[in-house]
């Protein structure tokens, strides 16, 4: 039976996964999203209420391993990863609606938990809306031993497409998980997955691309 869920906050942002036991197996992490009450000010600008089936979110995973390697993982070119291979992080689908109960989820193999560095698990807008507000994001990680670990968006008050959600660190042996919920306003000629990179100091090149 699976135990109460952790909830991180800005008082306790981290947890040890190690701690907990959770050194081996599958690790998901799962986005699920909804519809605030309709913005007011600059957010709004006549707007309705955001619809759920018309906005786009991309879950998406900036990943380092120990080897120096590192990538995204997200539905752009099909970069969905791999499990069972390098980065050991895996998308399952892109849901384009919103609509889907499940939303959309990344796996994390832990067996390999001692090559992984440091892994950013974030969403983008990739169309159907220019912010995220109106919008109401939940991440929760489910480790194959302990609680679920849960991660909510405050309500976005910036001109945000691109929100970090948790950061994921290899720090002595001991992999921490750390609540990030943070908005990142896209810089003038950056791509939005990009905006993300720079925030974290990744360091990879980037193109244009789609997944269309």
């Amino acid at each position: 039976m699976r135990l109460s869920k952790i909830t991180l906050t800005k008082s306790a942002p981290s947890v040890s996964l190690t701690k907990q036991g959770a050194t081996s197996g599958a690790m998901r992490v799962n986005l699920t999203w909804s519809a605030r009450t309709p913005p007011r000010g600059w957010m709004n600008k006549g707007r309705d209420a955001v619809r759920l089936e018309d906005v786009d979110l991309d879950l998406s995973c900036l990943w380092e391993l120990q080897n120096g390697a590192s990538g995204i993982v997200h539905p752009i070119n099909n970069q969905f990863g791999s499990f069972h291979q390098e980065p050991y992080v895996q998308l399952d689908n892109d849901d384009r609606t919103g609509g889907s109960e499940s939303g959309e989820n990344l796996t994390i193999n832990l067996d390999h938990a001692s090559e992984i560095k440091r892994l950013l698990v974030f969403v983008v807008i990739y169309s159907g809306a220019s912010s995220f507000a109106g919008l109401h994001g939940v991440a929760t990680l489910y480790p194959p031993v302990g609680p679920p670990i849960e991660v909510l968006l405050d309500e976005c008050t910036v001109p945000s497409p691109v929100a970090a959600l948790a950061l994921i660190e290899n720090i002595g042996g001991e992999l921490i998980v750390r609540r990030e919920a943070k908005y990142i306003i896209l810089p003038p000629g950056i791509f939005k997955q990009q905006a993300a990179d720079l925030e974290y100091n990744w360091g990879l090149s980037w193109q244009s691309a789609s997944k269309d």
